[in-house]
């Protein structure tokens, strides 16, 4: 199967993790030594909310490429009537998109690319 064939709902359930895995590991390096500390940073960078609010600045600074852009389309254009209460579902459709991105980088090998896409998120 073609990774532009997978269904971009399961590309955004991988690139969640491998999103907060990179999260995750950001925070511990900068010694937060609590888990409840923790979370309570890890929801800056992990909620729908700041994920689109990061992908909107990585398309206002002309970052992504088309192609990536083009599977954060397809990922936001999706037709879905669910999402969680503490967001609209514009916000959450744009996470999403940024989600299938980091799947689809994950499954293309582009774990370069997936580096310079979380270094600018969490810099």
């Amino acid at each position: 199967m073609q990774i532009k064939e997978i269904n971009v709902l399961v590309l955004a359930y991988l690139g969640d993790t491998i999103y907060e895995n990179y999260v995750r590991k950001f925070l511990i390096k900068q010694n937060i030594a609590k888990v409840d500390d923790l979370q309570k940073n890890a929801v800056k960078f992990v909620s729908a909310k700041a994920q689109a609010e990061f992908l909107y600045k990585m398309i206002d600074c002309e970052f992504l490429m088309e192609e990536e852009i083009s599977i954060i389309k397809r990922a936001r254009n999706y037709k879905t009537t669910s999402h969680p209460k503490n967001c609209d579902i514009v916000t959450y459709k744009n996470a999403t998109g940024l989600e299938a991105l980091i799947g689809y980088l994950e499954l293309d090998n582009k774990k370069e690319r997936i580096d310079e896409i979380m270094n600018f998120i969490l810099k």
